[in-house]
């Protein structure tokens, strides 16, 4: 799904939660609002509850904040120079895999990531996993 096609969707979520909070203004009952909307009695009710305590913004579109990284910036700074040590340096003979950098990263900084992570990882900074 493209970005344009996943703010359609989400505009137009966000427009159903407010035509929800308009029928109730008006005096819809919830199972009428749901009918017209070809929702469930409970979508409606949690809309209007979160209208209820946060406002009609409570029911605007958010952006999803993802999951927080698992190192910081620094120690992303860090890692092209640890493993421009080599294979060698962290107990490893032969050439450098995903496996054996998520086993430095997790030597060095105590987090765990799975070897398929580790190439984006790499991209992101920069860094070329063959000079490992």
């Amino acid at each position: 799904m493209t970005t344009e096609h996943s703010n359609d969707a989400r505009n137009w979520k966000e427009g159903r939660r407010l035509r929800a909070w308009e029928l109730k203004q008006e005096g819809w009952r919830q199972r009428d609002i749901a009918k017209a909307l070809g929702v469930t009695e409970g979508a409606v009710s949690q809309w209007l509850k979160r209208a209820r305590e946060g406002g009609v913004e409570a029911l605007m579109s958010r952006k999803a904040s993802g999951p927080r990284p698992r190192l910081t910036e620094e120690q992303l700074r860090q890692l092209p120079k640890l493993l421009k040590k080599g294979t060698e340096h962290y107990g490893f003979e032969g050439r450098g895999t995903c496996k054996r950098i998520c086993k430095v990263i997790e030597q060095r900084f105590g987090v765990s990531y799975h070897p398929s992570h580790i190439s984006r990882l790499l991209r992101r900074i920069d860094c070329d996993p063959g000079r490992f």
